[in-house]
């Protein structure tokens, strides 16, 4: 599978537009519902639910078929292929949508590490530089930088989890109580390792990895361990690496192979972030956005996407695999 050959699974995926899964309710555990994930606690192990919404802006903007798996499938992948890097909290994977994890204390700073400078939401760092801002996250930003242009190195741009996110520097996260000093470095250390190695695997399979969030906790022996995701299409943005230096020199956007794509059709037809009834998007987008993130679970892994019986709807095939640990 390469960045120029991929299979159509419209026909599946127009037959999976009824199987969505939206929201979950398992008999057991204390559910958190996060924008994409349901969160059972189950003790000492939580059970993380991908669902097929899809968010940005800070919302929920669709449901796309075959997102949950993908996603899931795509985290586990990376998930195996870094333990060696950084210890992670999966325990076992149950269901194509489904990740069974050992409890951790999360830190409560997102690990954001940025490749190149691009974006179009507000808080993105080429929104913040074309603005005037050169200072970010306590990080001195060169003058002359075009959107979309490789970072002479990779910068991490840490953020809060709060209400509202916000850019913070490694001083304020010390000076304000969110990370110990040691706590901080240690985990600064294995983003940028995780993101150093990602970007690596990637360009194997034809693609940049442009920029990832990452989050991390302490397991219950106190080491630092990675939690949530990793490079899927929902933490990281990810562009088709043959066509990138052409486009960048004809000051095209780049070719990408990630939610972007439907953030770029949401700006252009209405204000997400004021509008409070927002368009629905078309079933061609979301038949397109499917068959991405199919696409890049296949250029990442190497495998092909399998489609799970539709005969059944996600959420009972889930319950049925969950026997045993509900």
């Amino acid at each position: 599978m390469t960045a120029t050959t991929t299979k159509d699974y419209s026909a599946q995926i127009r037959q999976g537009l009824r199987l969505r899964l939206d929201e979950t309710q398992l008999p057991s555990g204390k559910k958190y519902q996060g924008k994409v994930r349901d969160t059972y606690d189950l003790g000492d192990q939580l059970l993380l639910i991908t669902t097929d919404r899809l968010s940005a802006f800070d919302r929920h903007l669709a449901s796309v078929p075959f997102k949950g798996q993908a996603l899931n499938l795509i985290s586990a992948w990376w998930f195996e292929k870094t333990k060696h890097l950084v210890p992670n909290h999966v325990l076992a994977i149950p269901d194509p949508q489904v990740t069974l994890a050992k409890k951790c204390k999360v830190f409560p700073i997102e690990f954001v590490v940025r490749g190149y400078i691009t974006g179009t939401t507000s808080t993105s760092l080429w929104t913040q530089y074309n603005k005037g801002v050169r200072n970010y996250c306590g990080l001195s930003l060169p003058e002359g930088l075009r959107k979309n242009q490789k970072l002479e190195q990779p910068l991490l741009t840490p953020t809060t989890k709060e209400a509202q996110d916000r850019p913070i520097s490694p001083r304020e996260i010390i000076e304000e109580g969110w990370m110990s000093a040691a706590d901080w470095e240690q985990a600064a250390a294995l983003a940028l390792r995780l993101f150093h190695y990602g970007v690596e695997v990637a360009a194997q399979q034809g693609l940049i990895l442009v920029d990832t969030k990452y989050e991390m906790g302490k397991d219950a022996q106190g080491n630092i361990v990675l939690v949530d995701e990793i490079h899927t299409p929902d933490s990281s943005r990810y562009w088709l690496a043959p066509s990138y230096a052409e486009r960048f020199a004809q000051q095209q956007e780049p070719e990408n192979i990630d939610k972007e794509f439907l953030r770029l059709w949401f700006t252009k037809n209405c204000d997400p972030y004021q509008d409070k009834v927002l368009p629905q998007a078309p079933e061609e987008l979301l038949v397109t956005l499917s068959a991405r993130y199919i696409q890049l679970f296949e250029m990442i892994t190497a495998t092909p996407f399998v489609f799970p019986d539709m005969q059944n709807t996600a959420h009972d095939r889930i319950l049925a695999n969950l026997q045993g640990i509900l």
